[in-house]
């Protein structure tokens, strides 16, 4: 039994892969991200059709776009706005990984059913698929869908790769998901499977007579660094393909539609298809509809966490905290806006957890309802490990909300807590009550070594959330933040933060497809004026005026804008000394996701996520992906921007439009400080511009970590994770540290050598406890 893999971090770097390879399994619009994405959506509209059914209701999609199928399939069942924000998601998550097989393995040839490899490459495939199961089960939905890209692209190489097609085949070959079905009629190492191709390229007919006439199955030989090869074995072909120079030369590849095989490269594409299908209906059938659907992405886009600090002086929070809880469940039951996931994870001093993880609300009400305040006595807690825990166990892009009235004991996981924010790109707010410190007795030797209410400032800033410092008895006010928050296709308009304070004005875009519109203020000792379109004014102290109404607790001002609101710009004017920062959120589903990516070379170049942050001082890409109101051609993207959250600097980016709503943005360098996203283009549904900025900040790195995980872990065995560092920066010793999610014990360098404008490598190791429980492993 296998584990999945465990998340990790190195320093402040996340060790995240993959690739937008756009490698062809064939020529023109034939690739493996279109075979995926075809079969993908098909599959997903036969499943939402089933439960439409089953239901009784209609499902009529007016397209075949992400944004119209999720509209379809979740708009029927309740009302509210949908966003099709995670199912975009989604389907980037298993195409990055899909094409990562062409960068990590292109030298393997069992990833790619070259050279013969057939038992090995139907193993990938079969432990993958029992993998994904596993992970589906556990609601372990990333790692499935990173598991799934990869085990499409080995799938799909098979039919352009190998001669199946060629034997006159026209369905999937059903042994290659059936580990228990033999693989037959393998050609041996020793029998020659083709003729010699005399100009080198590729000819037809070049496979042997014998080989079609007894059904023998083959593959091409592929050599990227030798030429080596069994005598009167097909090679692979191109240009990349040492051993296609080497008698008998040419190549069977199907990979591209030439003049010599264009109904070969139509049958390959086909069949690929149909196994594409096959597949994903054999995962279908052991999630269920429903898990299969959620598996996919197709659910309301809010997942909510709570991470409460359960010692002796919380029983007033803990109280506010169930509250909250109740009013979410009870108000949005029925509604786009219901959660679709609850989480929870307590943490008090020394202990920490467990997480609770649970789609069902009532569920959720009984576990928070067992909350008791106790223990404790010294000021600060274990309030990192237990958002440490919620970041790792929450979905992507999910809400966290923190209630503590202590600074955070396990400061040292600091660095990692940025970490899962940045890679997640969950939002994480923290309610922090009282001065956080006269409630509880110090300790001599603590104090030195725990956070202050600044770093919940600093970590709430990076995800794009809130730090709220507050008194007890005025919690219940300040946490409407989460009703707010705990809502269907929420989008982020505009963030900025000034440290020091200084009077200054910003401006921002409101469309019409915006609702619900909200301005947050964190802050002491400030005034601010709001301007609408038309010139009318509203300020701080006005609690009623004509554009909204003004809430003030502690340090956080809430600005709900009235319903009427003006289309157009805004503008607010800030005045302050002292550290603010400044939110503008609203409801639409008009959204983008982005990656920093990078070119890779090799018989099938195209795009890699970078590892960890852009480079300092040089040039970026982006792929940024648009979703529209009714689909990707509803909005026309302007421009694309990296705008610093707490500075002046705007780099703005060159477009290339690659269709379906994904564009390459080009930036000549990356800001130097922390950074954001910014988006402008127009609705064409209402003809208004908009405006859509990221939440979570990023930000530069000299230092450059890369490792590629090619296999699973095994309880009672230990797990060797090669990495490579490489610096643009100058060379030196530099420091490793490395924690995982489960606390295995890990063994890693203590330092590292490396040269100016080099690379060093080093090994990691995970040791997996022989007696861990069944339901963490997969096959």
């Amino acid at each position: 039994m296998m584990l999945p893999v465990l998340g990790m971090s190195f320093l402040a770097l996340v060790l995240s892969g993959g690739a937008w390879a756009f490698a062809p399994i064939g020529g023109g619009a034939s690739t493996h991200v279109s075979i995926t994405g075809a079969a993908v959506l098909q599959k997903v509209t036969e499943v939402c059709r089933a439960i439409a059914e089953s239901e009784g209701r209609d499902f009529t999609p007016t397209g075949n776009s992400a944004e119209e199928l999720v509209q379809a399939c979740l708009g029927p069942k309740a009302t509210g706005e949908v966003s099709a924000a995670k199912f975009k998601s989604a389907l980037n998550e298993i195409y990055i990984q899909n094409g990562q097989v062409d960068r990590d393995f292109v030298n393997s040839p069992a990833h790619h059913f070259n050279s013969e490899a057939f038992a090995e490459g139907r193993r990938l495939i079969t432990d993958g698929v029992a993998s994904i199961k596993a992970n589906v089960q556990m609601e372990n939905f990333q790692a499935a869908r990173e598991t799934l890209g990869r085990v499409l692209h080995t799938l799909q190489d098979f039919y352009s790769h190998s001669n199946w097609v060629d034997l006159g085949y026209t369905e999937p070959y059903a042994n290659l998901i059936r580990p228990d079905l033999p693989l037959e009629n393998l050609a041996d190492v020793s029998t020659p499977t083709c003729s010699d191709c005399v100009s080198g390229g590729f000819c037809s007919n070049s496979i042997l007579p014998n080989i079609l006439n007894e059904k023998k199955l083959t593959s091409g030989y592929m050599g990227i660094f030798s030429a080596a090869k069994p005598k009167g074995k097909c090679s692979h072909g191109g240009a990349a393909d040492l051993t296609s120079s080497e008698v008998p030369r040419g190549g069977i590849s199907k990979d591209e539609r030439r003049s010599d095989n264009v109904a070969l490269h139509t049958a390959a594409v086909t069949v690929a298809t149909t196994a594409t299908l096959r597949l994903l209906d054999d995962i279908r059938g052991a999630a269920g509809d429903n898990d299969y659907l959620r598996f996919m992405g197709i659910a309301r886009s809010a997942v909510v966490a709570f991470v409460i600090d359960t010692t002796g002086s919380m029983r007033d929070d803990i109280l506010e905290a169930k509250s909250v809880v109740n009013e979410i469940i009870d108000s949005r039951k029925g509604t786009q806006d219901e959660p679709s996931q609850y989480i929870l994870v307590p943490f008090n001093d020394p202990e920490f957890g467990p997480l609770i993880r649970t789609t069902n609300p009532d569920v959720m009400k009984t576990e928070i309802a067992k909350l008791n305040a106790d223990g404790g006595g010294d000021l600060p807690e274990m309030c990192l490990s237990g958002l440490q825990l919620a970041l790792t166990g929450a979905p992507a892009s999910s809400h966290i909300f923190v209630f503590t009235d202590a600074i955070a004991k396990d400061i040292a996981l600091g660095d990692t807590i940025l970490a899962l924010i940045r890679s997640t790109k969950s939002t994480v707010s923290f309610f922090m009550t009282g001065a956080g410190a006269g409630a509880r007795r110090r300790r001599s030797g603590v104090e030195s070594r725990a956070a202050t209410f600044e770093t919940y400032k600093d970590l709430a800033l990076a995800s794009g959330g809130q730090a709220i410092g507050v008194t007890k008895e005025n919690l219940p006010q300040a946490t409407d933040i989460i009703i707010d928050s705990s809502t269907s296709a929420l989008v982020t308009v505009l963030q900025r933060a000034r440290n020091p304070g200084k009077a200054e004005t910003f401006s921002f875009l409101l469309d019409e497809s915006l609702n619900n519109i909200t301005i947050y203020i964190t802050g002491k000792s400030l005034t601010f004026t709001l301007k609408n379109p038309a010139g009318v004014t509203q300020k701080q102290n006005e609690v009623n005026g004509e554009l909204g109404t003004v809430q003030t607790v502690g340090n956080l001002f809430r600005v709900r804008l009235a319903s009427n609101k003006q289309t157009g710009l805004w503008e607010i004017s800030m005045n302050s000394n002292q550290p603010y920062t400044l939110k503008v959120t609203g409801q639409s589903t008009i959204a983008f996701i982005y990656d920093f990516v990078e070119t890779f070379e090799g018989p099938h170049p195209g795009y890699a996520l970078i590892s960890g942050r852009p480079k300092a001082g040089m040039p970026a890409m982006l792929l940024v992906s648009v979703l529209g109101r009714k689909d990707p051609a509803s909005v026309k993207v302007a421009n694309v921007a990296l705008v610093t959250v707490s500075g002046l600097e705007v780099v703005g980016g060159t477009l290339e439009d690659m269709g379906n709503g994904d564009f390459l943005v080009t930036v000549t360098k990356v800001p130097a400080g922390e950074f954001v996203v910014l988006l402008n283009g127009t609705d064409v549904v209402s003809s208004t511009v908009f405006q859509r900025q990221s939440t979570t900040q990023m930000s530069v790195s000299k230092v450059t970590i890369k490792a590629v995980v090619d296999r699973s872990m095994e309880p009672g065995k230990t797990f060797t994770l090669p990495f490579t560092v490489m610096t643009d920066a100058t060379g030196g010793s530099y420091k490793i540290s490395a924690r995982n999610d489960r606390d295995f014990k890990m063994n890693v360098p203590g330092s590292i050598a490396v040269t100016t404008g080099g690379n060093a490598t080093g090994e990691l190791t995970i040791t997996v406890p022989a007696n861990t429980p069944q339901e963490q492993t997969s096959p």
